[in-house]
């Protein structure tokens, strides 16, 4: 007996579609583009009232050993746990360095400098600026990857800015004999002004104390025509194991206890008011909004909120 073969209307223009491909098969791997890896832009352009905000992004890396530096305080085992619920690996995490731009209207302001010249010159272009547009350049702590680019050998990066620091921070590193400081900040001294927690930068552009990564570590919150927005810098540094677990001790605290504290007051701040914050080492674009979870908190990304004006 001979099987009848009967091939249906869908069928039928299936093998159509899928014949060119089939014949084009075996096309030599040497044909096919390289692949270039993964891509992530370097601005990020928001609104926050009247002020425009791009977030740069100046570098990032992959580090190996997370818990090596947060989650210094619980076991192996807490630590593997809470990744997992996360859909984080263990072995390994990706740092992200996101210095912040603010165009007022009026000025031009620089938040942070990243890890050197080059980069953070780049980034600055990326956003549609020149170097030379920055008028103010804020500290919000005096670590190497936020000072990093406020000089080349003795050339600095953004001739036409003021410089702005905490008066507590500056003080702390000019007595601690740091490499760092010495060849990046202290050469700038005499052109800078220093402020305390509470004071403002300019209009809408207020300090706010966060200290704990470091003596005088600060924030900044803006506020323009009734919106909101944190400039938190490091009072957080990874958006599942600083915010679901506050308290986990970060191996860059200087005091861990008063970091905790610091990052317990502030998100909580954030999450009860609904105010969204940038971190300078959270995932680029690095924005995000916070809420309460359980004992700790929650990351939310942020999308379109800041888009619209």
């Amino acid at each position: 007996m001979t099987a009848k073969f009967t091939m249906t209307r869908r069928a039928a223009l299936t093998s159509a579609v899928a014949a060119p491909f089939i014949a084009t098969g075996s096309v030599s791997r040497a044909q096919v583009a390289q692949q270039e890896g993964p891509q992530v832009p370097r601005a990020n352009r928001l609104k926050v009232g009247a002020f425009e905000v791009s977030t740069l992004l100046v570098g990032t890396r992959t580090v190996e050993g997370p818990q090596g530096i947060f989650g210094m305080n619980v076991s192996e085992e807490e630590f593997a746990a809470a990744s997992a619920a996360a859909h984080l690996p263990t072995d390994k995490a990706q740092f992200f360095f996101t210095p912040t731009l603010v165009n007022t209207g009026s000025e031009l302001i620089l938040f942070d400098t990243g890890l050197n010249q080059a980069g953070i010159q780049g980034a600055v272009k990326a956003a549609g600026y020149a170097p030379e547009d920055v008028t103010h350049v804020v500290l919000t702590h005096m670590h190497g990857d936020h000072i990093g680019g406020l000089m080349e050998g003795s050339t600095e990066s953004f001739a036409n800015a003021a410089y702005i620091t905490g008066q507590a921070e500056f003080d702390f590193w000019a007595k601690a004999e740091n490499e760092g400081f010495e060849g990046k900040v202290r050469p700038l001294a005499e052109k800078m002004s220093f402020l305390d927690a509470g004071a403002d930068v300019t209009s809408g552009v207020t300090s706010i104390d966060a200290a704990g990564h470091t003596p005088g570590h600060m924030g900044y919150m803006l506020e323009s025509d009734g919106q909101q927005l944190f400039l938190g810098a490091d009072f957080a540094n990874h958006y599942v194991w600083s915010l679901a677990h506050p308290d986990w001790e970060v191996r860059f605290d200087a005091d861990k206890a008063a970091a905790a504290a610091t990052r317990r007051k502030i998100l909580s701040m954030l999450a009860a008011d609904n105010v969204p914050f940038v971190g300078y080492h959270m995932p680029f674009p690095g924005v995000g909004y916070v809420e309460t979870r359980g004992d700790g908190f929650h990351f939310v990304p942020h999308t379109y909120q800041l888009l619209m004006g």
